[in-house]
Formats: structure tokens, sequence, C-alpha cells
């Protein structure tokens, strides 16, 4: 990706998400100008997410979901493993997205398919063997109700796996990240500015619905911005039997 294609998706970054129209219109006119250079630099910004579809590792023959995939640049991150899977459905509300998603889906036609639909709406046919978000959860209108139908859309001991941006509690439980009353107040006001929110409550909510399998909280740089480091979270959880 070159200097002036990285400062135009700055720019827009900047410029921030136009608050008019329904979400989908809303998305659209954000993304639109920035879809074919989304994915270089997201590189740079979007850390973890192969570590996600590694630690994943869906069973052969499984069912898997992706909500909010945006241009579907994940799924590259199975490599061969996405011939041994019954499934791969990447589900997305913003059409400038998805057709790079689209463009990326059509080398595995019998696997992987693209649908345009709300992930907080969604379900599939079938129950999944796996969901998971990769920094699309702090973009939908409703978090908990999008936790709750990619919970509903798994198979008893399914797996949920989110990877994304937060800020720690004050107090946080012990053992985990725990952020500044600085950053707590920055990174929300700085990422809602894009359509993006940033909160503490993910992780417990995520071990409300889930038994929690792994987590992991980092901080990551940014893009242009060598200063500043954003808070990120890993989180694994299974279905509960019951």
């Amino acid at each position: 990706m070159n200097a002036t294609a990285e400062l135009r998706t700055l720019f827009q970054l900047l410029r921030g998400r136009p608050q008019r129209g329904s979400h989908a219109q809303s998305l659209k006119a954000f993304y639109a100008p920035q879809a074919h250079s989304y994915d270089a630099f997201r590189e740079q910004l979007l850390h973890g997410r192969q570590a996600l579809v590694e630690r994943l590792d869906p069973p052969r023959n499984a069912r898997v979901v992706e909500l909010g995939c945006g241009t579907g640049r994940n799924i590259e991150f199975f490599g061969d493993r996405i011939g041994t899977l019954a499934s791969v459905e990447l589900v997305d509300l913003c059409t400038p997205l998805l057709d790079q998603a689209r463009a990326r889906a059509a080398r595995w036609p019998s696997v992987v398919s693209v649908v345009e639909a709300d992930a907080e709406r969604y379900r599939p046919a079938h129950p999944v063997d796996c969901v998971y978000l990769s920094y699309s959860l702090s973009m939908t209108a409703n978090w908990r109700k999008t936790i709750c139908n990619a919970v509903r859309m798994l198979r008893p001991g399914g797996t949920l796996g989110v990877v994304d941006f937060f800020v720690s509690e004050a107090t946080p439980p012990p053992g985990e990240a725990r952020h500044s009353w600085i950053s707590r107040q920055f990174w929300p006001r700085w990422f809602a500015h894009d359509g993006v929110h940033l909160t503490p409550e993910h992780r417990r909510v995520l071990g409300d619905c889930t038994d929690t399998l792994h987590l992991e909280q980092h901080t990551a740089p940014v893009p242009w911005l060598p200063l500043l480091r954003v808070p990120y979270y890993l989180y694994i959880g299974r279905k509960r039997r019951n």
C-alpha cells in the first residue's frame, strides 16, 4: 500500500463515519472510498486476527460463520484448512466490502459463501460448529444482541471467537489488563468518531454466555501514530451443553 493510499484511508478515519441514514447506508458511505485499500491499512491496525483463527482450529467438516466479515480477509488465515471444512459463511452488511469478500471467496466456491445480512439477526440454516467476529462486535448497533445471536446459532459445545478493541474496567478481575484513566477515556472517544464503540463489558458478557477457554489482552501500535498503542483482546469460549 503506497503512502498516498494510506493517507487517504487515514483521512477517512479522521473524517469519521457519517451519522445519517440507516446503519447499512452509513457503513456504505464510510467504507466505499477505502474498500480497495481497506486490507492493506488494516493489516497494520487489526492485530490478533490470525492468532484467533489458529486458536479456533475448527474440526474437519465443521460449519463456520464469520459475523462482520468485511472483505473476507480472515478466511485466508485458515490456509489449507479451508478445504477440510464443510462450509464457511461470510456475513456482513456493508456492500462495498462484501464485493471484495465475494472476489476472495471465489477461490473456494464449494466451501465459502458470502451473505449480505445483519450480524444481529442472521441465522444459518443449520447449527454451526464455530462462529467468530474479528473487529466487528464493537461496530454492531447492539453488540449484546449480536453475542446472543452468535451463541444461538452454535451447536452445543461449539466455539465462539472474538478479537476486538476494548478498554478495561476501572478495577478489572485479577490477572486481567488494567488501563489508566486516560486510556479508558481517550480510546472510546477516539473510535466513536468512526462508529466503533469500545467497552469493558464485552469480556463479562462473553463469559456469561459461554465457558471461557482462552483470553488474551494486548496493546498494539496505530499506523502513522507511533506513540499510541491501542488495547485489544482475543477471546474464545465454548457454548454450554445444557
